[in-house]
């Protein structure tokens, strides 16, 4: 399982993000999306017609800025988008979480005993600095995560592989300590160039000048990062995928999402996300403007939710949480802050992904049950002050959101008002989008609003292992041995049917303890120049840029 936390306008999932789409992609995405105004066939035919343009310019914007380009140590889904456009990977995932040859040539391919897998891959890829991409850039790249001295989030794809070496100039391979059903989120990580970071010790890597001025293989190369404002990427003349035909990409830093909306309608940003409070207006303006066009109905590999930090007194009785579950209208979030663009979630799969079920523990809003079940756990309003109380404890305590996304930003205060229905007392509190993701990945909250955006394998173990509580992405410090046990057999499995067996167990026993409120996955709009083609219509923001191109 492949995840980043949100970063982007319009955008909902997780660490630095927004709200009506965006944080990590999904089995099957789902939805091809509808156009804001439909033509008739003979117009959609002309306008395939139309002249392509060889350059032009595509403005977005992100709340916060990237954390950097190396993937081992970037978490949010802004620093992945970043990556993605500057560097080539093996494998790409396509909108069905399938792996597609990026530098690879084929798919990989496996021993009998499943213990050994050998890729190769192409001869003609150069980073941008010249230099060929070679079969050591590989094998140097992937003894980063498997050396003790790396102590990044992204360790959990890779606690199975003991080598990774060269057999040719263009072959790798990789050996197993055991089968390892999960080895294509091992696939998508940016291959780095050993000749400029070989004398760097990993522990440094992630504050090197190459952090923040990387040299790439991918269709684009960053050309300037002004810190605070924007991101400006050139395409790669010399890209062995084709020079792309749009010549740059400005990523802006927008920390606000109706600032956002505002600058799609003054032209000053030309690709985004809209959130779900400004599609309404934004649909008008696409109309009558005739500037963009809207693709509806993207589906994601996204969820949101509230997370409970267990290792805080208030959420470490399972009870507790599944009272604060029944006290929140999720459905309600859905349908009147999310304006309907949401499925509700009960567990940690996204509805797009094959092994999704829905046949998990369920706690409805019901407000008396809610009440219930915090009197059983002990938790009464012994002053009469309208706030629970144990032990001298009030139930009380805040709950962070990222700044700039005002769907979530709404959300939070609806929570603290239905939670104070239950005698739960919530301090809404917005931070701004780095120090968000550093409050997250630090655990430095008691609980938050958040989203995580999944690509890849469906196994959970980097959110939800107990030995990812250090070093990994469970942030919460969830612990339940059973779910270790199962995670680590699904790993081993590769018959699909008894992995979905195993998954929809481990999603059973996650939706039971609540170690998160589950809210919805999200759907998503993308506006586009109304001359711009070549995207395609299931895969949100710059995923597959290299593809697009203006007409005239």
């Amino acid at each position: 399982m492949f995840k980043n936390t949100f970063g982007r306008a319009g955008s909902l999932a997780l660490a630095t993000v927004m709200t009506a789409t965006l944080f990590l992609s999904a089995c099957s995405s789902g939805g091809a999306g509808t156009a804001a105004t439909d033509k008739p066939a003979d117009q959609a035919a002309s306008a395939s017609k139309k002249e392509k343009i060889d350059g032009g310019e595509i403005n977005t914007a992100y709340l916060s800025e990237p954390q950097g380009f190396i993937r081992f140590w970037a978490t949010t889904t802004t620093s992945s988008e970043m990556i993605e456009m500057v560097f080539s990977t093996l494998y790409r995932f396509d909108e069905k979480q399938n792996i597609v040859p990026d530098l690879a040539v084929g798919q990989p391919q496996f021993s009998d005993n499943k213990l050994e897998m050998t890729v190769k891959i192409r001869n003609d890829a150069k980073f941008t600095d010249g230099k060929p991409v070679t079969a050591d850039d590989v094998v140097f790249t992937y003894n980063i995560p498997i050396n003790p001295e790396y102590k990044g989030p992204r360790k959990a794809p890779f606690t199975k592989v003991t080598k990774v070496e060269k057999v040719d100039d263009t072959t790798i391979k990789f050996t197993f300590s055991e089968p390892n059903a999960g080895y294509i989120d091992m696939m998508i990580y940016n291959i780095l160039p050993q000749h400029l970071l070989k004398d760097v010790a990993i522990k440094d890597m992630e504050k090197s000048t190459f952090f923040k001025q990387p040299v790439g293989s991918g269709a684009y190369k960053l050309e300037e990062w002004k810190q605070g404002q924007y991101l400006r990427f050139v395409r790669n003349e010399n890209y062995y995928g084709g020079k792309p035909a749009i010549e740059k990409v400005t990523a802006k830093i927008v920390p606000d999402a109706n600032a956002m909306m505002a600058q799609l309608q003054t032209g000053e940003i030309n690709v985004i996300a809209v959130p779900a409070d400004n599609l309404q207006a934004i649909e008008q303006f696409a109309k009558t403007s005739g500037k963009i066009k809207l693709q509806k109905g993207i589906g994601t590999g996204q969820y949101q939710f509230v997370a409970w930090n267990l290792t805080n007194p208030l959420f470490q009785d399972k009870k507790v949480r599944q009272a604060l579950t029944m006290a929140i209208d999720r459905q309600g979030i859905v349908d009147n802050v999310a304006e309907g663009q949401g499925k509700l979630v009960n567990s940690q799969t996204s509805p797009s992904y094959w092994n999704y079920t829905d046949n998990v523990p369920k706690f409805p809003y019901d407000v008396e049950k809610a009440k219930k079940l915090l009197a059983e756990a002990g938790w009464k309003d012994s002053d009469g002050d309208g706030i629970l109380d144990k032990n001298g404890q009030k139930f009380e305590f805040e709950m962070q959101t990222i700044q700039g996304n005002k769907v979530r930003e709404k959300a939070v205060t609806v929570i603290q008002q239905q939670l104070k229905k239950v005698g739960v007392s919530v301090q809404p509190r917005v931070v701004e989008g780095s120090a968000f993701t550093k409050n997250w990945s630090g655990k430095n909250f008691t609980a938050l609003f958040h989203g995580w955006s999944i690509s890849g394998d469906p196994n959970p173990k980097s959110i939800w292992h107990s030995t990812m509580v250090e070093g990994g992405s469970n942030y919460v410090s969830y612990n339940n041995p059973e779910v270790d046990k199962l995670i680590d057999e699904d790993l081993r499995t590769f018959d699909l049917n008894k992995r979905k067996e195993l998954l929809g167990k481990i999603d059973s026993l996650i939706a039971e303890d609540q170690p998160y409120t589950f809210l919805y996955s999200p759907t998503v709009t993308m506006a586009y120049p109304s001359n711009l083609e070549g995207f395609n219509p299931a895969r949100d923001n710059l995923r597959e840029i290299q593809k697009w191109y203006f007409t005239k």
